[in-house]
């Protein structure tokens, strides 16, 4: 990544630095151009003035080669211009040089015709050449003309302004390619990081260690993101593990106990009596098996999302206090269970079979924490434009490390995993049930004193 993203941006960076030295080098060129025919203007005037005297006659003074030659050095000619004195007959009195090609004489005269004060003249060979003029005055009516020459290509040439661009575009080139060298490199380093991370996954490891000293935001979210995914797989994988033991285990234990009762009526090894009590508890222990079945059926239809909901209006406190009183007529032990309800009747439109499915394994995982003298309290309310029913037991809590995990698929509590039999679908139902109607469970609360899980429905 640092030697793709450099050498891109180096390439980008020249490419766009040698546009910019291109335009900027032809500005140069034309700002110099402009400000070197202003001072061929400037010393046009200057020689026009001395070569006529006080008296208004046409004179040439012998330093007057001495005082252009000064000016040029003073206003940075690269080169002497060349320069005519013209008289009002167009007849050349002064040059210099002194020997001009007749062609250039020619071009010259002819430009007199023309009013502009700068020409440019172009000739057969290609030669270009600025041509400026200032007219002046003497005996009266007289008129002559004061030219100057400069080839085109000396007079826009800068030198010094261009080895200035040359130079600072080059720093701004060399700057910012370490720049982006650094900046690359620094952020190459978490991606590099979350790559070999990723590879360490592949190859079945899961402890990741995430950058701690990582400042930019979104590259701080991505490895630390990254980690929390690792750490996610990991807590997966290992309730995978804990999945194939846990099903294995509870599926071959009515397995077991089955084939054994069956052999032993089977080889009449037992009375009469004591094998109709060994047929029924195969056929207890069947349906429990069947049920086992039947949870891991359903999860896999919940799991892609085809759960049925068939929706009525419903009288709430009816259906509530209806699904308490008939999960109390099946249970073999007495259950304390108080139900309370609102005065006014809270009606909405929802499924009550599956209200009924998420209430008893509510029930069923209260009475499984609970002892002898527990007892569980059952309120229906309404908060926040929604319909809430409470769900309160006076066990033993769930330990805070467990509590973000009691709705994850196949997880069971180190608590109850050894006391009670089962896949540990039950919540992970409950809460795809409750998402299905629009609603939604919750753990309200878990401590030593108990725990309160919540239905939510909407009003």
């Amino acid at each position: 990544m640092l030697k793709y993203w450099t050498t891109r941006y180096l390439l980008t960076l020249f490419i766009g630095l040698l546009v910019i030295g291109i335009i900027s080098t032809l500005w140069l060129r034309h700002n110099v151009t402009e400000k070197r025919l202003e001072m061929m203007k400037i010393l046009a005037e200057e020689i026009a003035d001395r070569v006529v005297d006080t008296e208004g006659n046409l004179r040439i003074s012998p330093f007057l080669p001495r005082v252009i030659d000064r000016r040029d050095r003073f206003m940075e000619f690269i080169g002497n211009p060349q320069f005519f004195i013209i008289d009002s007959d167009k007849k050349i009195i002064y040059s210099a040089p002194s020997h001009v090609h007749l062609t250039l004489l020619e071009s010259v005269i002819d430009s007199l015709k023309d009013e502009k004060d700068v020409n440019k003249l172009t000739f057969d060979d290609g030669n270009k050449l600025y041509l400026v003029k200032q007219k002046f005055d003497y005996s009266k009516d007289s008129t002559g003309w004061v030219i100057l020459l400069h080839p085109e290509e000396e007079i826009a040439r800068s030198t010094e302004e261009i080895q200035m661009l040359s130079t600072m575009l080059l720093s701004l080139a060399l700057l910012g390619w370490v720049v982006v060298y650094l900046l690359t490199k620094k952020m190459s380093n978490p991606i590099r990081e979350v790559a070999d991370a990723a590879k360490q996954i592949v190859e079945g490891n899961y402890d990741i260690k995430s950058g701690k000293n990582i400042k930019e935001k979104v590259m701080y979210e991505l490895v630390h993101s990254f980690k929390e995914m690792a750490d996610r797989l990991k807590q997966l994988e290992m309730m995978r593990t804990e999945l194939l033991a846990g099903v294995t285990h509870e599926l071959k234990t009515p397995v077991t106990s089955i084939s054994a009762l069956i052999q032993a009526v089977h080889d009449d090894v037992v009375s009469v009596e004591e094998a109709k009590d060994f047929l029924k508890i195969s056929l207890k222990e069947t349906g429990r098996l069947q049920t086992m079945v039947e949870d891991l059926l359903d999860f896999n239809s919940f799991a892609v999302g085809a759960i049925t909901v068939h929706k009525e209006k419903q009288n709430i406190n009816q259906l509530i206090q209806e699904i308490v009183d008939q999960w109390l007529l099946v249970q073999e032990n007495a259950v304390e269970v108080h139900v309370k309800l609102p005065d006014a009747w809270i009606y909405t439109v929802t499924d009550a079979s599956r209200i009924q499915q998420i209430m008893i394994n509510l029930l069923n995982n209260a009475k499984q924490v609970i002892d002898e003298q527990g007892k569980i309290n059952v309120t229906l309310y309404e908060e926040e434009g929604s319909i809430r029913v409470d769900v309160k037991d006076n066990g033993t809590g769930i330990p805070e490390e467990e509590q973000d995990l009691i709705f994850e698929r196949f997880f069971r509590g180190k608590g109850k995993m050894h006391k009670v039999r089962g896949l540990g679908l039950g919540l992970t139902f409950s809460k795809m049930i409750a998402k299905a109607l629009d609603g939604d469970l919750v753990l309200q609360e878990s401590s030593e004193k108990g725990s309160t899980f919540t239905l939510i429905l909407p009003h």
